[in-house]
């Protein structure tokens, strides 16, 4: 029997059948390997989810996991910051402070690319996940809309209305009116619109219109 080595790849074995090209990968094209994985795995499975199993499914053994992810924390941490905080772009509160511009049309901009960071299979079933499991990646991200998004907008939203700025529920009320547009479609699997814009540009109008001196 021949025993292949690394000199043997692309070459015929003697029964004729190509012997099957492996690509060493580099350690970062690895890292992400696994970490593509992981993303995909946790959206299926939720974080119930053994490391062992993910291991299988990227195509590695459980020991090489743990050469890039020290634990199922570190790893848990490297898909927060993935598929969470990575697709939070700076630019949205630079555009939503731009008074230059009517507060409307800031809104619908600015959750018009929101939602389209967020409306993915991979986001919604991970987030749904986590809060079923009480993991503590959703109130850290919750947190960070408050702070960062949320806060902002009610304080741009008051200064186009006289100074009187909406209270942070009203906000929340608003942002998960939106939001759920996307749990319909990826958790319940319901009807929802292709193109959530004009959905997204109802809610808006009627939000600012309920607002104390709206015209």
């Amino acid at each position: 029997m021949i025993v292949s080595s690394s000199r043997d790849e692309g070459r015929l074995p003697l029964d004729g059948n190509a012997l099957p090209v492996r690509r060493r990968l580099d350690p970062e094209e690895r890292r992400e390997q696994i970490l593509n994985a992981a993303v995909a795995w946790f959206a299926e499975v939720g974080f119930a989810g053994t490391t062992r199993d993910l291991a299988r499914r990227a195509g590695v053994t459980q020991a090489l996991l743990y050469k890039y992810f020290a634990s199922k924390a570190d790893l848990t941490e490297a898909v927060f910051e993935r598929v969470y905080l990575g697709r939070l772009d700076p630019q949205w509160l630079y555009d939503i402070r731009d008074r230059g511009k009517p507060i409307q049309g800031r809104l619908t901009r600015f959750y018009r690319q929101y939602t389209g960071a967020i409306f993915t299979y991979e986001w919604m079933r991970i987030f749904m996940w986590a809060g079923l499991a009480g993991d503590a990646l959703n109130r850290r991200y919750l947190g960070h809309v408050a702070d960062r998004l949320l806060a902002p907008l009610a304080e741009e939203i008051g200064a186009a209305h006289g100074g009187q700025q909406p209270a942070m529920e009203d906000m929340w009320n608003l942002h998960g009116g939106i939001v759920y547009i996307g749990i319909r479609r990826f958790i319940y699997h319901l009807p929802t619109p292709d193109d959530p814009a004009a959905a997204i540009e109802a809610a808006i109008a009627r939000f600012l219109g309920g607002l104390p001196g709206a015209a």
